[in-house]
């Protein structure tokens, strides 16, 4: 009788301490890592006509991009780029063919050269470009995103764009804080969206084209 009795207890012990890790394994795989991160936009414009700090042409195709517009005052605005080098940057930076580019007026130069010193004591600047084009070339850009957002003075934005290697800008379908649930872009000011949406999602599009890297057939040599 007490062997009988002390089953349930075992019992009982066992799913409280299975139940926890059990919950920590889902989580930690991700959310959105179920399905791919939805299209909200194709078709976005090339960007082949703007010039980073060396003089080089940048892309978009063949690339995974966080696309910014922080304007030309650079430096008033630079709490965005801290918010993304610590939480998105900093972490993802390694991945091949990822890159972030900042898009800004040629006025803007010299902030971004004091910028970009300010994000190499956070991680390498290798994957982080200013790019220089001119005003209107930056209001092109942004209208091709499609989204329900508007450029502000300046040539600047909080907001950040996820854009896949076919130009598509990647965001979410069904977000209960977004006009009609789409999700275009990311406000980096906020740092707890920084942190929960857009480091979740970013993590969802790299785990797709490792996945996808994984499953394409080997060349017979």
């Amino acid at each position: 009788m007490e062997q009988q009795s002390q089953k349930p207890k075992f019992l009982v012990l066992g799913v409280l301490f299975l139940l926890p890790i059990t919950v920590y394994l889902f989580f930690a795989s991700g959310v959105n890592n179920f399905g791919k991160l939805p299209v909200v936009t194709e078709n976005v414009m090339e960007i082949s006509s703007f010039k980073d700090l060396q003089g080089e042409s940048v892309q978009l195709e063949d690339r995974i991009t966080v696309l910014g517009f922080f304007g030309d005052n650079l430096l008033e605005n630079k709490a965005y780029a801290y918010n993304l080098a610590h939480k998105i940057y900093k972490k993802n930076h390694q991945f091949e063919e990822f890159q972030f580019v900042i898009l800004l007026p040629e006025s803007a130069r010299n902030q971004a050269l004091i910028l970009k010193s300010k994000i190499e004591e956070i991680a390498p600047t290798t994957a982080w470009k200013f790019a220089f084009g001119t005003s209107e070339e930056i209001t092109q850009v942004f209208n091709s995103l499609g989204t329900n957002l508007k450029l502000q003075n300046h040539n600047a934005s909080p907001y950040v764009f996820i854009i896949d290697k076919d130009r598509n800008v990647r965001g979410r379908d069904d977000d209960d804080d977004a006009e009609n649930g789409i999700l275009y872009g990311f406000d980096s000011s906020i740092i707890a969206e920084i942190n929960n949406k857009m480091s979740d999602d970013v993590k969802v599009l790299l785990a797709e084209y490792r996945d996808a890297r994984k499953d394409k057939p080997k060349r017979k040599i």
